[in-house]
């Protein structure tokens, strides 16, 4: 039985992991398709508790009786092959498959399949572009990296044939996907621990393209995009940027207040609409242009895509604001590469705060020592920048590099072992009017509900 007939074989599928952002939303839309699902997570959740009452049966802890009945097992890349549910389904002979294999296998299933990838703005992409496809009355189903707030989830299960999900190049996850329309976003070096250079992340990026069977939509002003789709027969490509020669470009870019553009949307030199983010940075014209050019495709009217990306707000740790207390705004991002910080405190930057305090998480070893000078140079963006030790993630520190060395090479910043020893200094230094804007792909975010707790009580009459 090959990958592709598993789906139809199975009635009962089983996810080890199933409170993941990338397992929930693919345990959701096979449940609405029909199938028994069981799950499994390590802790209890306000994810667990919801798809728990959509009916699904999920337990905490792993243990083996819980494939019981299993027709399939599904685990997240996270889990290691002596979890003991991996053990006993191949010990019962039950098929087990990666996360990123499930996704494919389900994306086979949708003739409209968008697939987003990029070094850096999948998920804000991937979630204005979802809006857009409900605005537009297309009932798509989506798998997204963060919460989308129209929804409150990081997925949904539609009921029509169009189907947008996260492509993400680590470990070649996204060569899974064979997707009628590819967006690439940007090629850029990171997950250098497994890629080691460019050449072969851009190398990576076309075999991805190769599998598009439709429309591959590129980032026109980036070097490396163009460079892994050269030789492309297989798929259309639309070229989306700032350039003349794009096929989708933005033209007469106005910077508003809290740094939000206005910018008008050209086809193929034509003016289709004006288009107003209501989120900020400059990068974020890009991605409103790239999902504005998969959206056209699937046929949703140009008045109806630049409503809806007027109306996105956002997703889940993507410059999500968490509260204001006594004048100074407590924000959180997901930014951990050099490419993604440079943005959004760039933005940060243009958004009239008296002033902007960083609070970074580093997140892995080998990034950190990579891209160390880069690092240094984007994090003397902002006024203050308070870090925290390195997220080791997955790695050992074979590299020799610590929060320290990266200090050093930045003007006034400082660094800290805890959380807690980050809060107390930038609480005591922070004044109406500031921002403090918690950033990494850890667990910063840890921060940031401190900062609001710590806040919350110093003026519980504030917003959060």
């Amino acid at each position: 039985m090959t990958e592709n007939d598993l789906l139809s074989k199975v009635k009962h599928i089983h996810f080890i992991g199933i409170g993941g952002s990338g397992m929930c939303p693919i345990a959701e839309i096979l449940f609405h398709q029909g199938y028994t699902v069981t799950g499994s997570d390590m802790s209890e959740s306000e994810t667990l508790k919801r798809i728990r009452s959509s009916g699904m049966d999920v337990t905490v802890g792993h243990d083996p009786k819980n494939v019981e009945g299993a027709e399939l097992v599904v685990y997240t890349a996270a889990a290691k092959q002596d979890n003991p549910e991996i053990v006993a389904a191949k010990a019962k002979g039950i098929p087990t498959v990666e996360r990123s294999v499930m996704l494919g296998m389900l994306m086979a299933r949708y003739p409209r399949s968008v697939a987003v990838s990029g070094t850096h703005g999948k998920t804000t992409t991937t979630g204005m572009l979802t809006q857009i496809l409900l605005a537009g009355n297309l009932d798509p189903s989506a798998v997204i990296g963060g919460k989308l707030p129209l929804t409150g989830t990081n997925g949904r299960a539609g009921k029509s044939d169009a189907l947008v999900c996260e492509a993400c190049e680590y470990v070649d996850t996204f060569l899974q996907l064979h997707p009628f329309i590819s967006i690439i976003l940007n090629v850029d070096s990171d997950h250098l621990d497994y890629f080691k250079n460019l050449e072969n992340i851009i190398r990576s990026f076309h075999q991805f393209a190769k599998q598009t069977t439709g429309i591959l939509i590129v980032n026109g002003d980036d070097e490396n995009a163009m460079k892994a789709v050269e030789g492309i027969t297989n798929a259309r490509i639309i070229t989306f940027g700032l350039k003349d020669s794009n096929d989708y470009r933005a033209a007469n870019i106005a910077d508003e207040p809290k740094a939000l553009e206005d910018f008008s949307v050209l086809k193929n030199g034509e003016k289709v609409c004006e288009i107003s983010l209501s989120i900020p940075g400059r990068h974020n014209i890009l991605n409103a242009l790239a999902a504005f050019a998969a959206a056209d495709a699937l046929g949703i009217p140009a008045e109806t895509i630049a409503s809806a990306i007027h109306a996105f707000t956002g997703v889940h740790r993507r410059f999500e604001i968490r509260g204001t207390f006594n004048g100074i705004t407590i924000a959180d991002d997901f930014a951990h590469h050099p490419t993604e910080l440079e943005a959004t405190l760039k933005a940060a930057m243009r958004m009239g705060f008296r002033q902007v305090w960083a609070l970074f998480q580093p997140h892995t070893y080998s990034r950190t020592a990579m891209f160390l000078d880069d690092f240094a140079r984007v994090l003397s963006i902002p006024d203050h920048a308070v870090l925290s030790e390195i997220l080791a993630v997955r790695e050992e520190n074979t590299y020799n590099i610590y929060s320290k060395d990266l200090t050093a090479k930045i003007p006034g910043s400082v660094w800290f072992q805890t959380f807690e020893e980050m809060c107390a200094y930038t609480m005591e230094r922070a004044k109406p009017g500031d921002l403090i804007l918690t950033l990494g792909g850890g667990d910063i975010y840890k921060c940031a509900d401190m900062l609001v707790e710590k806040y919350g009580k110093l003026y519980p009459e504030a917003k959060a």
